[in-house]
């Protein structure tokens, strides 16, 4: 494993070592665009429809045990159950394997701030600090700077896996994918032209995309996923998860997803955690912080590929009663980190909030960063802030085109944020041969994620790893 990581980040650093220097100076945007054509000669667009495992060395498996590594063993059959599933879960829970795979192939050599882990759930809704509700990415457990086509074909990939979990055609997910590289193609040409302020701050307004819905079924269901989103609210989980208890409130244990670990000086940890978050916060989020106090933790299943990390739910309350619930995620390194480059950041919860920001159109207010006295980091979120995923089941083909378009919009948004928007534009250029040679790849891959899904399934059956299944 060790020699195929060295052979495959030598691949990105030769890329990036040819990327012509007018990509690394402030040229002209006409200047930057003439330089992404010329990587066309070192990258053909056309060698990006190609995927071919290693020949050798690649074990699916022992790579996903390989990212297990440092997470808490007795929930790691969980995630294995949950992965097991179909093979779109298996994909959402391998960005390591994933990455591995992407490492191998094509690189233009481009960097940006990349999501690591950008399947199509990990895009949603979510509600500003000004409260209003927009479309973006949403989660950045393996942000880090990598190349930006491994994001695009990540996303890709999903989109096909995906279609047929859902029994569509190949033909109708080939769509899907053609629809989203055109997307990102297009809008990562008008970011090209835009001035930096203007790059930075686009986004996608849920009530401009209802206002501007094509047809009432469209608008009926945009209307639809806003109103199932600002339920997704603090006030209503707080209930449902808590009980009041001895003049104060407590979580209710419900395990083994929500639980009380039984360690002596939990409390104790939870509060010096509190404590060194509150550090990383500017000062004024600091004073809103202070108007709650820490009621209760426990430890929280969430997810499938970060099933056994460590994450920690916290419930605070203002004087009046009013929750806060914050999320502690452990934070580990980015899956894309041995085939980039070392992490800038000492503490991996500030490379997820760096990125996130990065990335984001807006991020939540509470985001800050820890590391706490065992050594591991984490970073910090609100548990419940009208965050809501796309559901991909019973969409009609029609809402998976538009759905993926605007996850291609969004992509090329957040990529244009850090890399150079005219460069990536220059080489992918104005027609649709990287859409096709996208769509071919996604296909390719879809059947190899088949072909690992079976491969954890044979694991299974054969006791070579332990799987727990969600009841």
């Amino acid at each position: 494993m060790n020699a195929s990581r060295s052979r495959a980040q030598q691949r990105v650093d030769e890329a990036r070592d040819s990327v012509p220097a007018a990509t690394t100076t402030l040229a002209t945007q006409a200047e930057r665009v003439a330089a992404g054509r010329t990587l066309r000669t070192r990258a053909p667009r056309s060698s990006h429809a190609t995927w071919e495992p290693l020949a050798q060395g690649r074990d699916p498996i022992a790579l996903i045990e390989q990212s297990n590594r440092g997470r808490l063993p007795e929930l790691v059959p969980i995630r294995y159950g949950r992965m097991a599933a179909s093979p779109f879960t298996f994909l959402r829970g391998s960005a390591a394997l994933m990455a591995y795979d992407l490492s191998t192939t094509p690189s233009t050599g481009l960097l940006v701030q990349a999501c690591g882990d950008c399947h199509l759930l990990n895009f949603g809704l979510f509600a500003t600090p000004e409260r209003a509700l927009v479309f973006d990415l949403n989660d950045f457990d393996e942000t880090h700077p990598g190349p930006w086509e491994w994001d695009l074909k990540r996303l890709a990939a999903s989109f096909v896996v995906a279609a047929r979990d859902a029994s569509l055609t190949d033909a109708q997910g080939r769509d899907a994918v053609s629809e989203c590289a055109r997307a990102y193609r297009e809008h990562m040409s008008e970011c090209a032209a835009m001035a930096p302020l203007a790059q930075w701050y686009e986004r996608l307004d849920m009530a401009k995309l209802i206002e501007k819905a094509p047809d009432a079924e469209a608008r009926k269901y945009r209307e639809r996923l806003v109103r199932q989103a600002q339920r997704r609210i603090v006030e209503h989980l707080f209930p449902k998860i808590a009980r009041a208890e001895g003049g104060g409130y407590r979580l209710v244990d419900q395990p083994p997803v929500l639980f009380h670990p039984q360690e002596a000086d939990f409390e104790a940890r939870v509060r010096a955690a509190m404590a060194a978050y509150r550090e990383s916060l500017p000062d004024d989020r600091r004073v809103l912080l202070d108007r709650y106090r820490l009621a209760d933790c426990a430890l929280k299943v969430v997810g499938i590929g970060s099933v056994g990390t460590r994450c920690y739910i916290a419930l605070l309350v203002s004087a009046d009663g009013d929750p806060l619930m914050l999320q502690f995620k452990e934070a580990v390194r980015s899956a894309l980190e041995p085939y980039t480059a070392k992490c800038a950041y000492d503490n991996q919860g500030q490379r997820v909030v760096v990125g996130q920001r990065l990335m984001q159109s807006s991020s939540d207010i509470f985001l800050g960063w820890i590391r706490g006295r065992e050594g591991y980091d984490f970073y910090v979120r609100q548990l419940r802030d009208m965050k809501l995923s796309i559901p991909v089941e019973g969409l009609t083909v029609a809402q998976i085109r538009r759905l993926a378009a605007a996850m291609g919009w969004t992509l090329a948004r957040a990529h244009a944020k850090s890399g150079d928007a005219a460069v990536i534009a220059g080489y992918i250029g104005n027609g649709d041969g990287f859409d096709r040679a996208l769509a071919r790849f996604a296909l390719h891959y879809a059947d190899q994620t088949e072909r690992d899904h079976a491969a954890l399934v044979k694991a299974m059956v054969d006791g070579r790893i332990e799987a727990l299944v969600d009841q």
